[in-house]
């Protein structure tokens, strides 16, 4: 898998989790804990496409 095609699916995951937040988020009794997990792992996520788009090759 290229570095390009990575990124596309975490960004995927990223919108996934994005999802799920907003939906545990507007029922009548949302679970804090599952939200805040929720949210760790989309700012994960974020945090590896920015690391992933921002690598640059090293020459020798």
């Amino acid at each position: 898998m290229s570095t390009v095609d990575h990124i596309e699916a975490l960004k995927v995951k990223h919108a996934t989790l994005e999802q799920a937040i907003h939906h545990e988020s507007t029922r009548p009794y949302p679970d804090d804990d599952t939200i805040c997990s929720l949210k760790k792992r989309k700012l994960q996520i974020k945090d590896e496409i920015t690391r992933l788009s921002t690598a640059r090759p090293v020459s020798h």
